[in-house]
């Protein structure tokens, strides 16, 4: 019974690329270990990004930075 975690920053991602991802994470277990996918477990947190730390800073200082940069 596989778990799949996916982590991502809650930066607009969509209804369809979530479905997308949850029958891609699935279709993975399923094609390299064989796994049924009815037994196969997606799940997708989405984190604030005041609450993601990259290269010893908040994910939204960099991102905001990245925007006044053009």
């Amino acid at each position: 019974m596989p778990y799949i975690l996916v982590q991502v920053t809650d930066e607009g991602v969509t209804r369809e690329q979530k479905a997308r991802i949850i029958a891609g994470a699935t279709d993975l277990m399923v094609d390299v270990l064989g796994k049924d996918p009815a037994s196969t477990f997606v799940v997708i947190d989405e984190v604030n990004t005041d609450n993601w730390g990259h290269g010893g800073e908040l994910v939204t200082v960099r991102r905001q930075r990245e925007r006044s940069k053009g």
